[in-house]
């Protein structure tokens, strides 16, 4: 099939599925994974659509600077990294994959924090150095446990799902979303119930200036009991300060944490690292480099997700 629809760069690692789609579908992709802020506006030039994730930030500089723009697919969940009302001012077209990597994520959750109240991690590393200790290493089961889910779209979903076997009760607040529940949820009008019942707190929100610093001390204090948190939604939803204080005071029992407000570690300013250190030395934090979707299964589906979406839209060069 000839080009006829135009030039697609893929500047986001992609499943050869999204790839071969398009390239039938009569597109011309490019691959420029390493692209860079800086080469971005010269790269994309020409180009029909782009394939992004997090390594560009798609703005309104960068929108006036491609005219024949006319649509934009993100490989994940959060669009944070476009100007989206921008781009549909210009008649842009902007999908996000977020089905794609949910269950991924919904896993993830569910294994740092088995990890962290079973005290899995630590007493691997222990074992490691020859260490042997049981009752320094007593856990404590989910079961019977309340946990609230903030947020409830694609990986608070699917994070329930997850939790549901467990014998465990669930609560969820989604501002914006409150219909079509399963059967194992509460659903709550308001956090109320969650400062007052949950002993687990999980974040499925998106970024967006009204979630920046969701979890912050005015949210702990509302909390009646310790409890274990858990972010793999955005690192600027939780308030590191606040955090810091929290594991410090035992407010927070335990914290499992895939996303962090400056990305990489390298990226963070002094005090920031300072806090990030003393919360890598404590055991009751576990960490990972925002790795809660990438798995084999979820780069496939997230590419598949794309693509039915893109060919949807019948866009033409």
């Amino acid at each position: 099939m000839s080009n006829k629809r135009g030039k697609v760069v893929i500047a986001a690692p992609v499943h050869p599925v999204l790839v071969a789609g398009l390239n039938e579908a009569g597109y011309n992709c490019e691959i420029h994974e390493k692209i860079t802020q800086a080469t971005a506006a010269e790269l994309l030039q020409g180009c029909t659509g782009i394939i992004t994730s997090t390594r560009l930030q798609i703005d309104r500089q960068l929108i006036d600077a491609l005219p024949g723009l006319k649509w934009i697919g993100r490989m994940g969940s959060g669009m944070e990294v476009i100007d989206v009302a921008y781009a549909a001012s210009k008649g842009i077209a902007c999908f996000g994959s977020p089905e794609g990597n949910c269950n991924a994520v919904g896993e993830h959750a569910l294994g740092m924090l088995l990890a962290l109240i079973r005290r899995i991690n630590i007493s691997n590393s222990e074992m490691k150095e020859g260490i042997w200790l049981r009752d320094e290493n007593r856990g404590v089961e989910l079961e019977g446990k309340t946990i609230g889910l903030i947020g409830f779209g694609h990986t608070g979903r699917a994070f329930a799902k997850k939790l549901s076997g467990f014998d465990v009760r669930i609560l969820a607040y989604d501002k914006y979303s409150r219909d079509n529940m399963p059967p194992y949820v509460t659903s709550c009008d308001n956090l109320q119930p969650v400062y007052n019942e949950a002993d687990i707190i999980s974040f499925h929100v998106p970024w967006h200036p009204e979630t920046f610093h969701y979890f912050n001390r005015q949210f702990m204090t509302k909390m009646v009991k310790s409890f274990y948190l858990i972010n793999t939604s955005r690192g600027q939803v939780v308030d590191t300060q606040a955090l810091h204080e929290g594991i410090l005071n035992k407010k927070i029992s335990g914290a499992c944490l895939d996303v962090f407000e400056t990305e990489p570690v390298s990226a963070m300013n002094a005090t920031m690292q300072n806090m990030f250190v003393e919360l890598m030395r404590n055991s009751n934090v576990i960490t990972t480099p925002h790795i809660a979707g990438y798995t084999v299964e979820a780069l496939y589906k997230m590419s598949t997700t794309l693509l039915a979406k893109i060919l949807e839209g019948n866009y033409e060069g």
